[in-house]
């Protein structure tokens, strides 16, 4: 029995699920287009709380993770910059820390970033500036649908979609 109680306490006292699952760092790919077409060569920052990286697109990065969004500016000679800004989203592992690994091991995953992750591609259209959300959770098949969204009215563009770099 007490080393059940041992093995219970030192469970709890170890770091969080999501930072032993997949760490603080993430792998993303980043690529740049112009009206839709692959536009290769532009240089692009990566940054957030954590800090900054660069890579030039198409390319590959590893970034720390971060509950703050990932402001990524991609650059191309003759060509506007492109701006996104990128959401985080809380992994679903993080919660399954308040079952195994109690307030310690959330605590940990929420402070190092383990908790959150980007989307693995980063599409940055040049000359716009945009964010991307994560997906909005699937509805349950009990809740009613939502009503469709109003159409814009000509001439006008919807909130969703980039708007050009002034």
């Amino acid at each position: 029995m007490l080393k059940i109680g041992i093995a219970a306490v030192c469970a709890v006292m170890t770091t969080g699920c999501a930072s032993i699952v997949s760490g603080q760092n993430q792998s993303l790919s980043v690529v740049t287009q112009r009206s839709g077409t692959d536009t290769p060569g532009a240089k692009c920052s990566l940054t957030n709380d954590k800090g900054a990286w660069y890579v030039t697109a198409p390319g590959s990065v590893t970034v720390r993770r971060s509950y703050n969004d990932l402001l990524v500016n991609c650059a191309l000679d003759g060509t506007d910059p492109g701006i996104l800004t990128v959401k985080s989203s809380t992994k679903g592992m993080a919660f399954g820390n308040i079952l195994f690994g109690g307030v310690i091991g959330a605590g940990v995953d929420m402070s190092t970033g383990a908790a959150y992750d980007y989307p693995d591609i980063i599409t940055v259209q040049l000359g716009k500036v945009a964010t991307l959300a994560p997906p909005a959770p699937a509805a349950s098949a009990a809740a009613p649908a939502p009503a469709a969204p109003a159409a814009p009215a000509a001439g006008t563009t919807a909130a969703a979609e980039a708007s050009p770099v002034k």
